[in-house]
């Protein structure tokens, strides 16, 4: 039966009395088939789920740390018990395989499990007798309604990198998820009714243009967290900021991987498959290009080939699939546009992603053969310039440079105009740290692929990467989410409380 999605506003499914003026439709990407609809927002809609969001602020702000902490925690432990049937959701609506769907759901539950220590994260700091009979002490207030942008390859990794430190602060939220998949967003709206939190503090709106706009110039959004393209988080940061809102804008990446000589090839080689086409590549800190320091250059190349060929391609819901498709055909057929831009440069085809074998059926017999399909590709000699290096293709297409030192190695990845993430390979210590003092990026990995931060720290990029001062998550994410506030008392005389000799208790 196909499906329909709607949005979520005031702790329910919106009610519509007939279908929706604009909508979208949903595919299963492993079949080409559509498999629902989801209902696109007019401004109408954004306005109301605001407005939900504004009333229900009103009292969340006020709900003492305690109960905030016990709702986390409550949520926490439903996302866990049904973290399952989220990946199989995810992966009819974006592709990736189980295990990979699993794994996103893990990191965003790593920034749960970290915004359940709010009371410690808030905390401020306190100067007695800061002058003669005066106390100065500082604290962090929630900013009211805040709104998440979030992009279509992780649906609920990166909503879940900015809502539960807005909720455990205070905020109330509204996120605007990828039209493509939808339905995630929609999973995690209710367990957070069941996790009890109050109506109005989690809305979701679906939808294109017209949503995001809104999000951006409605009064009443105090901040916006996007994650995208480079271009559209451009476009977030100016245009929010122009509405006197907080943004941060995460935008896209072109990740090098640098391999020195004396690396373990056999580690870097598997790190290069691991990182280039998980997801499909569908991933911003996915490794796009290595940069391989000759004479290593055609054996590492050769050790990648030999891996690639190893990979199953087929239904992310098959037990045995290492890739599954690309979330569209559109999408599909962009990425698979730069194998023939790749080849008309002059670049060696090394791997053709089109020729490789995808499995025929899912689980359940369906035929597959119409799905989103890109087997893993890998071009060697690519040069700057070609647009296999230049543009951020999003898929599973893997670039080898080839440079003759560290030092030209570095130059190319100081030289690109993004700043994600970046990995060097090498068994020498003083190379590894020189590299990291050394290179202009904001992710950095020595011996890991793909250096993502726990949830501790925080995420972002450098340069064309990031729009904005603040990344996702970790302190950086509390003070985002939170304003200071600086209080100078003085009292001239104590006050005298009654008796109650009744332990204390939260409410």
């Amino acid at each position: 039966m196909s499906k329909h999605i709607t949005h979520w506003i005031g702790g329910a499914p919106v009610a519509t009395a007939g279908a929706a003026p604009r909508r979208g439709d949903i595919f299963d990407p492993a079949t080409g088939k559509v498999s629902g609809q989801v209902d696109f927002a007019e401004i109408a809609e954004v306005d109301q789920a605001v407005s939900a969001a504004v009333e229900a602020f009103a009292s969340w702000r006020h709900t003492s740390i305690a109960k905030r902490t016990q709702v986390l925690f409550a949520f926490r432990e439903l996302l866990n018990a049904r973290k399952d049937e989220l990946a199989a959701i995810i992966v009819s609506e974006h592709g990736k395989v189980h295990s990979d769907a699993l794994g996103e759901i893990a990191r965003g539950q790593e920034v749960v499990e970290y915004a359940c220590g709010v009371p410690q994260l808030t905390k401020g700091g306190f100067t007695e007798q800061a002058s003669t009979g005066v106390d100065v002490y500082s604290i962090r207030q929630p900013l009211g309604v805040v709104s998440i942008i979030s992009p279509f390859n992780f649906p609920a990794m990166v909503p879940m990198w900015f809502f539960p430190l807005a909720i455990a602060a205070g905020n109330a939220v509204v996120v605007k998820p990828s039209e493509k998949d939808p339905s995630a967003a929609i999973f995690l709206a209710e367990l957070w009714k069941e996790a009890g939190l109050p109506d109005g503090v989690f809305n979701v709106v679906h939808g294109d243009k017209v949503a995001v706009d809104r999000l951006l110039e409605h009064p009443d959004v105090k901040s916006v967290s996007f994650v995208g393209s480079t271009p559209i988080a451009r476009y977030v940061y100016e245009t929010g900021t122009r509405y006197g809102k907080r943004v941060q804008a995460l935008g896209g990446a072109k990740n090098h991987m640098l391999v020195l000589p004396d690396a373990d090839l056999d580690l870097a080689a598997d790190a290069a498959v691991n990182a280039g086409f998980g997801a499909a590549g569908e991933r911003c800190m996915a490794v796009s290009v290595l940069a391989a320091v000759d004479p290593i250059g055609d054996e590492l190349v050769e050790k990648i080939k030999q891996r690639m060929a190893t990979l199953k391609v087929g239904p992310g819901c098959n037990g045995d699939s290492d890739m599954g498709p690309l979330v569209t055909g559109q999408h599909r057929d962009k990425v698979t546009s730069y194998v023939d831009s790749g080849l008309a440069d002059g670049a060696d085809l090394a791997v053709d992603g089109r020729r490789h074998p995808i499995a025929e059926s899912d689980a359940n017999g369906e035929p597959t053969a119409d799905g989103f399909w890109l087997g893993p590709t890998l071009f060697d000699h690519v040069k700057p310039g070609m647009s296999v290096y230049n543009d951020e293709i999003f898929g599973p297409v893997l670039s080898v440079v080839r440079v003759t030192s560290y030092e030209e190695g570095l130059e190319l990845i100081n030289a690109n105009p993004y700043g994600n993430g970046t990995a060097i390979f090498t068994n020498d210590g003083g190379a590894a740290r020189k590299f990291q003092n050394e290179v202009e990026v904001g992710m950095v990995g020595i011996n890991v692929p793909i250096p993502v931060p726990v949830a501790y720290y925080s995420f972002g990029g450098w340069k064309a990467s990031l729009f904005g001062d603040t990344h996702a998550y970790g302190a950086d994410g509390i003070h985002f989410f939170t304003r200071g506030k600086a209080i100078t008392q003085r009292w001239l005389d104590p006050s005298h409380g009654g008796l109650n000799l009744g332990f204390p208790t939260n409410s």
